[in-house]
C-alpha cells in the first residue's frame, strides 16, 4: 500500500507591495514539485469599502473564499509537494486556516511596499492619477496596511525582512521550512 502524503500548503502575506508574489513565484521554483494559487487571480466577495471593513473590525470571515478553498481541497489530492498560497490573510480566515500548514509574513515597510506598487501599478499613469492615490493612501489607505501590521504580521508562523533581495528572502524561507523539518 502506499503512503499518501498530503502536500504542504504554505501561505505568503504581506502587504500590497511587500513582495509576496514575486516570493512565491521563485519559492515555486526553488521547491519539488509545487502549485501556487494567487488571491489576485481570484475575484472574490468580500466587503465592498475596505476602510469601513477595517473600521469594524475587520473580519476576515466576511470575505468569500469559496473558488480558493476549492482549487487548495482539489489540489490536496494531487500528487504534490507543496501548495504556495500568495495569499495576504494568513490564518485569519477560519475556512482557508485549516488548510495552510505554515503562514509565512513578509514584514517590508511601508515606505518601500509604497514605492513598489506606484512602480508596479502606475508605470503609465498621469501625474494626477499618482497624486490621487497617494492623497487617498494618506487619508485611509495606510489605515489597511497598518491593519495587516497589527492582525496578520503575528498571525504568522514565521517573519522575513521584506528589505532582503528576493533571493534572499526565498532562501531564508526555505531554510526555515527546511530547518522545520517540512521540506521534502
Amino acid at each position: 500500500m502506499k503512503n499518501e502524503k498530503k502536500p504542504l500548503v504554505i501561505a505568503i502575506a504581506g502587504v500590497s507591495g511587500g513582495g509576496k508574489t514575486i516570493i512565491t513565484n521563485y519559492l515555486n521554483d526553488k521547491l519539488n514539485n509545487s502549485k501556487v494559487f494567487s488571491f489576485d487571480d481570484y475575484d472574490f466577495e468580500g466587503p465592498y469599502d475596505i476602510i469601513d471593513w477595517i473600521d469594524k473590525g475587520a473580519n476576515y470571515n466576511e470575505w468569500n473564499l469559496d473558488p480558493l478553498i476549492q482549487d487548495i481541497k482539489m489540489s490536496l489530492t494531487e500528487p504534490l509537494n507543496y501548495i504556495l498560497l500568495d495569499y495576504p490573510f494568513a490564518y485569519k480566515h477560519t475556512k482557508t486556516s485549516i488548510f495552510i500548514d505554515l503562514a509565512i509574513y513578509i514584514d517590508t515597510p511601508l515606505d518601500i511596499a509604497m514605492a513598489r506598487r506606484l512602480l508596479r501599478d502606475f508605470k503609465n499613469s498621469s501625474t494626477e492619477n499618482i497624486l490621487f492615490d497617494m492623497e487617498n493612501y494618506v487619508l485611509n489607505g495606510r489605515r489597511g496596511y497598518l491593519e495587516m501590521l497589527k492582525t496578520i504580521k503575528p498571525n504568522s508562523d514565521i517573519t522575513v525582512d521584506g528589505t532582503l533581495s528576493i533571493s534572499q528572502i526565498t532562501d531564508e524561507i526555505y531554510d526555515k521550512v527546511s530547518a522545520n523539518k517540512t521540506i521534502t
